[in-house]
């Protein structure tokens, strides 16, 4: 059943989509302008993506990103996948609200606070046994990893509730072992809502500012932490063309996570189907 949208309905829907996209299309826009203006347009230009290239310290700011955004999210789907297995076999009810009140934490927790109290933690670990460089690759890692783990948790828990618990058994009664029934039959029954997880936690580390501001070391910076401390002088539009870098490949990751939502939604559909019929 449509919904049929009166006029005013749908004007206020085009106003709010202007004011969630007209700062990233007036940026866009910009970003391949011939001058550093950002008030005339002087020309089309890709003069700001070849600076991107140019400058040093910024590829190698995206470089230390995207290696810490595939580390944190390959380890926080494997955790998290894992957690979210055990959270979905746990047979006492009380017991599973705890511990899913406990993963929801760091999702409701402001990020200042996790920030600050992470960056305590790893100060007070490094000094109890004797390093001088508390913070650095490592300590970023892990709190990317903490502040993922309740997204992938929470995107594998739906496709493992879905899931008919007597397949396992089945797997298992046709000579499978409990590892292979899981690598076999429970794996890829889930695999979507694993995919779903880690393109969350990509995106999610990818973009972090705060925590990795209060975790970071000296001998390494993330491209938010340089372009926050641009800010203390001027934004050079070559940040422009890298912000629209990045939302481009943004957007294709959310389209291929809806994509494969979709698919994985058709094959549950198609499964019921045959079950039915038969």
């Amino acid at each position: 059943m449509r919904i049929k949208m009166s006029p005013l309905s749908k004007l206020y829907v085009a106003f709010i989509m202007l004011l969630l996209y007209a700062p990233i299309v007036v940026m866009i826009f910009f970003s391949f302008n011939d001058s550093a203006s950002t008030s005339v347009i002087t020309g089309f230009s890709l003069r700001w993506y070849k600076s991107l290239l140019n400058d040093q310290a910024t590829i190698t700011a995206l470089r230390n990103t995207l290696i810490l955004a595939v580390s944190s999210s390959l380890i926080a789907t494997v955790m998290g996948t894992t957690a979210a297995v055990g959270i979905n076999a746990f047979r006492n009810k009380h017991i599973k609200k705890v511990t899913m009140g406990v993963t929801n934490i760091p999702m409701m927790n402001p990020e200042i606070v996790t920030g600050i109290s992470m960056m305590l933690l790893f100060i007070i670990c490094a000094n109890m046994v004797g390093f001088t460089d508390a913070l650095g690759f490592g300590t970023m890692l892990i709190a990317h990893v903490t502040f993922n783990l309740p997204y992938v948790i929470l995107s594998v828990l739906p496709k493992l509730r879905q899931l008919d618990r007597f397949l396992p058994e089945a797997a298992m009664d046709l000579g499978c072992t409990p590892l292979q029934a899981f690598f076999k039959v429970i794996l890829p029954s889930i695999s979507t809502g694993i995919f779903s997880g880690l393109m969350m936690s990509f995106t999610l580390s990818l973009d972090d500012f705060v925590i990795s501001y209060f975790t970071q070391g000296p001998s390494f910076e993330t491209l938010p932490i340089r372009i926050f401390s641009m800010t203390k002088k001027r934004v050079t539009p070559d940040m422009y063309a890298l912000s629209t870098i990045i939302f481009v490949v943004i957007l294709f990751l959310l389209i291929m996570l809806n994509v494969s939502q979709v698919r994985g939604e058709k094959k549950m559909h198609n499964k019921l189907d045959k079950g039915a019929k038969r």
